[in-house]
């Protein structure tokens, strides 16, 4: 019922429009077209001049209104400069915008068609052309080479002592896989993925270098401690984002990218800090990669290095899972069965 009583406003709202459209245009029949358009450019020079305070007015209180919203402050040492790059965007092009918006409404009421009022025509200025494109160029040319600086380096080589982690996308939710205590992550074969076989990521079993490495749904990371991310997709292009450390990157199929970053605050840190006691790092996918592409999300636990070890040594190897230990024959005890896959 509802819905109706919807759409019959929004029908009799046209109506009143329309009518108040047909009395206008026989009230300048009446008055003559030319004071008509006189009284048309003084309500809507007046209606500038509001929609110009109203409108600044809005501005100001969404920012008011959204502002305890916001992310807060970066999570990651890398983002206080790429923070620090959009604040200064920011106050850049607001200036330009709230001059720009004020001389515009302004203009429009100021200059409205009277009586006896001739407008100057003023086709071409070569100094002015020059001015108004030589200064946009060059402050938008500082601003990009800023982001040029930042951009080369989350995406440069990661410190060696870094910790390495790879991160897949699929449809539609990520797979993490970490090195085990040889500190590397094994090879992978695309021709090898199944998940029916527990090998979502393609791991050649072949190469030992995969008997460690464990895969979880989940993000960990040491806090402090340098971590680069190996990227990649196995279908369609998703894009890593990390909101609260102010980074992204594609996760692209066939063509791994890399970024890395050092994370300051744990996620306990990041509860007290924000008062939410259910607050949680995301990992989300930045790029429309399906119809359940607004599900496509992990957490990101950030924690130390004890908690990380800790986590870490309690993970079965995907390995492991793949090859899991045959049941003990009768009378034979389990370890034993155990020592027959290990020969294998």
């Amino acid at each position: 019922m509802s819905g109706y009583l919807a759409v019959l406003v929004v029908v009799l709202i046209f109506v009143v429009i329309f009518q108040i459209a047909k009395a206008s245009e026989y009230v300048s029949i009446l008055k003559g077209e030319k004071k008509s358009r006189e009284q048309s450019n003084r309500i809507n020079g007046f209606l500038m001049v509001v929609f110009l305070v109203l409108g600044l007015v809005g501005v100001w209180w969404c920012h008011d209104l959204l502002d305890d919203k916001m992310l807060g402050e970066s999570a990651s040492v890398q983002g206080d400069g790429i923070d620090q790059m959009i604040k200064v965007t920011f106050l850049i092009t607001f200036a330009v915008f709230v001059i720009t918006q004020i001389l515009l409404f302004w203009f429009a009421f100021k200059y409205q068609e009277k009586e006896g009022k001739q407008a100057y025509y003023f086709p071409h200025n070569n100094k002015l052309e020059v001015v108004w494109t030589v200064i946009p160029a060059i402050v938008l040319t500082v601003l990009v080479a800023f982001g040029i600086r930042h951009w080369l380096r989350i995406t440069s080589e990661a410190p060696k002592d870094a910790m390495v982690v790879e991160v897949t996308g699929k449809q539609f939710n990520w797979i993490v896989r970490y090195p085990g205590k040889d500190g590397q992550l094994g090879r992978r074969n695309f021709k090898l993925t199944d998940d029916t076989k527990s090998n979502p990521l393609g791991q050649d079993w072949t190469d030992k270098l995969n008997h460690d490495d464990v895969v979880s749904p989940d993000l960990h990371v040491v806090v402090g401690k340098d971590v680069k991310l190996i990227i990649g997709s196995r279908d369609v292009v998703h894009d890593v984002g990390l909101p609260h450390f102010r980074l992204k990157m594609d996760a692209v199929p066939g063509i791994p990218t890399t970024l890395w970053f050092t994370p300051k605050f744990t996620t306990a840190e990041m509860k007290k800090k924000t008062g939410n006691p259910d607050f949680v790092y995301e990992l989300s996918c930045d790029q429309m990669c399906g119809a359940n592409h607004f599900a496509m999300r992990a957490n990101i636990i950030v924690e130390t290095q004890e908690e990380y070890d800790a986590w870490l040594a309690s993970q079965v190897t995907q390995y492991s899972v793949a090859h899991p230990a045959p049941a003990a024959p009768a009378g034979q005890p389990a370890a034993d069965s155990a020592k027959v896959v290990a020969a294998k």
